[in-house]
């Protein structure tokens, strides 16, 4: 269900209406808090009007009052509105009536909500369905953890969701990996950080940190937010006294009023309170409003977020490491990988033992030139996490949920059929022709190549002012014959169709437009077919540049993927002898190969040349001391975008291909394409990329690593295909198309 009339901003802009609700109490300050606050501000930054739905009544305007002034943001609240019974906080069926009732009332274009429990349950309300914007955080974050229960509950959120909304990228990378659902719908949202505005004003630079501890007033380190079991917030207290005994005089100010009870040590909770209340050189603040909590912090020298073992391998990113780098304090920190890529691996405050907690600390209170690397390294990775960037980051997913509507388009919406038996080539293009304003598109989904519900399809094809056939096979001779006079009937036409006969069989009188991914086929099927040089167009595939672009792994750029290497015209073989090659001079190069295997698919395993041919190419990886270690199979999956991350070279060795998506998927990645050389190759990528063979491409992949060309070639690619084959530069040509006479 969509709103029935937007609100109109200036200069014509749909605004937004957007339904926000997290499972947190807005009355303590905790990240989830910290996000409620920072999604309104942000969705209101990206042009959205925002509702609030408040889980709990308001104890504290700490957090809610600063956004019950700004224009566009209404803050509801169900406890004084009469909505709910008593002054605990809603439960989740009792949010999910109340954001019912709240959208039925006046309906939204997105509904935000955090929370596993409640998105379970709203994505079983069909009122809700492809208006979900879900934040997923409250999930399972490995393998052991993640039950059949819990895959099941993430694929249900996931198809009932138009976006996912993820902190990190090693939280959806790892969740496109155990939950397909999630592909293609997952998008970054990391952490928000806001400073007060005259804590933002401050020149952190002028503030003489240097031999704090050692001379003059104490070192102070902070801590704010919830006191837990695995936040090592009871360990912090012994600080101050550790310290004393290396001879540094230290402060703990420590910033928060939610003390865990923890079922793993019932005593934690006491023990917590007789620290915060009287261990030497602690100085307990209580609860405040953020703004104060983070003018204390900034008062300090050095923050915390120090957390034991088992939370290294979070997927998530601490708010308040970027908000202690942001009021310019280095923060002392577990070493993970997350944190190296933020800080970089040399940043000198990381720490695992008390022990080592301590002697960093010592170091950056001696040592001022310790001290200024960690600051500056802490401010610099928060100054990537501004409100304005993750409003603009919004707007970006705005505009791709919600395209604005083609200019001069009628009043009554064009209706488009899509008929086909397989749909995946045009899977995403479906999804972003049916949010376009003016369009009404419906499906026809044939069970196979040339079994269909006929009633239905004579009712679309009576009902369409335009159809598409998504393959030029029986679905388009039927079309062709059925059609309504005067409508329009667009075929495309991939590769496999030409040796087919089907089009030789078709009506091309019947047919506007014929659509081919590459100007190499075009031709060939107007050779093929002797169809006019007109009813033949090129659109390419697309590319989704904004799901793949994402940042490479550590020896990348010495991985080269094959996307698919079955049938044995993809010439593994070939790929073979380029890793081969590599590995005399650098034994760092490794193929990685995603796809089904040969066995997998019925029809290429039932050939006994492809089973010859596939038979020796394992002997051959068995047999060699150089392949049997250097060829790595992953299973096929729609989790490309995270295998891309691994990879720092796509290789193309087909004998023939319409296009080849798999080398603009890597150039998006920030990959290198390199191809041998094929009929059609250069009509569709640069020259540059394309090699006569697999000598001289392993020489042009040896020779970008050995000269360091690595980021300046695959800066390149990315360039091109964002120009030629970017899914949004695409979905406009197929909109021209539908809407021309």
């Amino acid at each position: 269900m969509n709103p029935d009339r937007p609100n109109q901003a200036k200069g014509g802009h749909v605004r937004r209406r957007a339904l926000v609700y997290g499972d947190v109490d807005l009355n303590l300050i905790d990240g989830s808090a910290i996000w409620a606050q920072s999604m309104v501000q942000a969705l209101k930054g990206a042009g959205c009007d925002v509702t609030l739905v408040l889980k709990a009544p308001v104890r504290t305007g700490r957090l809610v009052d600063p956004l019950t002034g700004l224009s566009g943001v209404t803050v509801r609240r169900p406890h004084d509105e009469g909505l709910v019974d008593g002054d605990a906080g809603m439960s989740v069926r009792q949010a999910h009536q109340v954001l019912h009732r709240i959208d039925q009332a006046k309906p939204h274009d997105l509904v935000v909500v955090r929370g596993r429990a409640l998105a379970s349950a709203i994505s079983g309300d069909a009122a809700f369905t492809g208006r979900l914007w879900t934040y997923l955080t409250d999930v399972p974050q490995s393998l052991a953890a993640f039950s059949p229960a819990a895959a099941g509950e993430l694929e249900r959120i996931a198809r009932a969701s138009k976006v996912l909304l993820c902190q990190t990228e090693e939280l959806r990378c790892f969740l496109e990996q155990v939950v397909p659902a999630v592909c293609g719908k997952c998008v970054l949202f990391p952490p928000v950080v806001v400073l007060p505005p005259e804590l933002a004003r401050r020149d952190q630079d002028t503030r003489d940190h240097s031999a704090r501890g050692t001379a003059g007033r104490p070192l102070r380190l902070v801590y704010t937010g919830k006191f837990a079991l695995r936040w090592n917030t009871f360990e912090m207290t012994c600080l101050p006294r550790t310290l004393a005994d290396r001879g540094v005089r230290a402060e703990l100010h420590m910033v928060g009023d939610k003390i865990h009870s923890e079922r793993a040590d019932p005593g934690f909770a006491d023990r917590m309170r007789k620290a915060l209340d009287g261990a030497p050189g602690v100085i307990w603040h209580g609860g405040h409003p953020r703004e104060k909590a983070m003018a204390i912090a900034a008062d300090s020298d050095i923050g915390l977020s120090w957390r034991r073992p088992e939370m290294d391998a979070s997927l998530e990113l601490s708010t308040k490491v970027l908000e202690f780098g942001a009021l310019g304090l280095p923060v002392l920190l577990n070493r993970t990988p997350m944190h190296e890529a933020l800080l970089g691996v040399d940043y000198p405050l990381f720490a695992r033992t008390e022990d080592d907690v301590a002697e960093g600390l010592r170091l950056a209170a001696e040592d001022p030139s310790v001290y200024a690397l960690a600051a500056r390294r802490c401010r610099d990775a928060a100054a990537r996490f501004t409100l304005e960037q993750a409003a603009h980051r919004l707007r970006a997913h705005l505009r791709r949920a919600f395209p604005e509507p083609a200019e001069g388009s009628g009043r009554r919406p064009c209706r488009v059929v899509v008929a086909g038996h397989d749909l995946k080539f045009f899977g995403r293009l479906l999804e972003h022709l049916r949010a376009v304003p003016g369009l009404d598109v419906r499906v026809d989904r044939w069970w196979s190549l040339s079994a269909h519900d006929e009633a239905r399809s004579r009712e679309l094809a009576q009902w369409a002012d335009v159809v598409v056939c998504e393959w030029c096979g029986p679905n388009a001779l039927w079309y062709a014959r059925h059609k309504r006079p005067g409508r329009r009937l667009l075929v495309r036409l991939h590769r496999f169709e030409l040796a087919a006969g089907w089009p030789q069989r078709l009506d091309i009188g019947a047919v506007d437009q014929v659509i081919c991914v590459s100007p190499h086929y075009a031709e060939l099927t107007r050779q093929a077919t002797g169809w006019p040089a007109g009813k033949v167009t090129v659109v390419p595939n697309w590319v989704d540049v904004a799901q793949l672009d994402r940042p490479k792994l550590e020896d990348a750029r010495f991985h080269l993927g094959l996307l698919g290497a079955a049938p044995s015209r993809k010439r593994l073989d070939l790929a073979l002898d380029v890793v081969e090659e590599l590995r005399r001079d650098d034994p760092r190069f490794t193929l990685l190969v995603k796809g089904r295997l040969p066995w997998e698919y019925w029809w290429v395993w039932k050939r006994p040349e492809e089973r010859a041919h596939y038979e020796a190419l394992f002997r051959r990886i068995a047999r060699s001391p150089v392949l049997s270690t250097a060829v790595v199979f992953d299973p096929h999956g729609r989790d490309v975008a995270a295998w891309l991350r691994r990879v720092g070279f796509v290789l193309s060795t087909s004998d023939d291909e319409s296009f080849h998506l798999a080398p603009a998927e890597g150039m998006a990645s920030g990959a290198v394409p390199a191809l041998l050389n094929r009929p059609g190759a250069d009509t569709v990528y640069d020259r540059r990329w394309i090699h006569p063979g697999t000598s001289e491409l392993a020489g042009s992949i040896a020779s970008v690593v050995a000269e360091g060309r690595w980021d300046e070639e695959r800066a390149l690619g990315r360039e091109q295909v964002r120009e030629s084959h970017a899914l949004d530069r695409v979905c406009a040509e197929w909109e021209r198309l539908l809407r021309t006479p």
